[in-house]
């Protein structure tokens, strides 16, 4: 299966795809979406009103990964499931620290 994730010079893109109102703030693993695309599952308590959803989903994931909610974005996917979070910082350190997360 691939990565769910891009490297770049000074960033890492991550695929995620979201599930609001999980009834608890985890992550699930990695599927592929129709296209054959790996994304990175996850889930959060928030409801996806006001972008409370994608802000516990960027607390989560900085968490989860050792880095500070500053250094993450949220790229595209705003009001979607599918969304595209850009991680600032040494792009191998944080694949590696993904690649542990969900042990590939």
């Amino acid at each position: 299966m691939s990565r769910p994730y891009k490297l770049f010079a000074d960033h890492l893109r991550l695929a995620v795809r979201l599930t609001p109102n999980g009834g608890r703030d985890a992550i699930d693993g990695i599927e592929p979406n129709g296209d054959g695309e790996a994304h990175l599952k996850a889930r959060v308590s928030c409801v996806p009103e006001k972008g409370k959803a994608n802000q516990a989903l960027i607390v989560l994931i900085a968490k989860r990964l050792g880095v500070p909610k500053s250094s993450i974005s949220l790229v595209s996917g705003d009001t979607a499931r599918q969304k595209i979070l850009r991680i600032d910082g040494d792009p191998e350190d944080l694949a590696r620290r993904i690649d542990e997360l969900v042990a590939l």
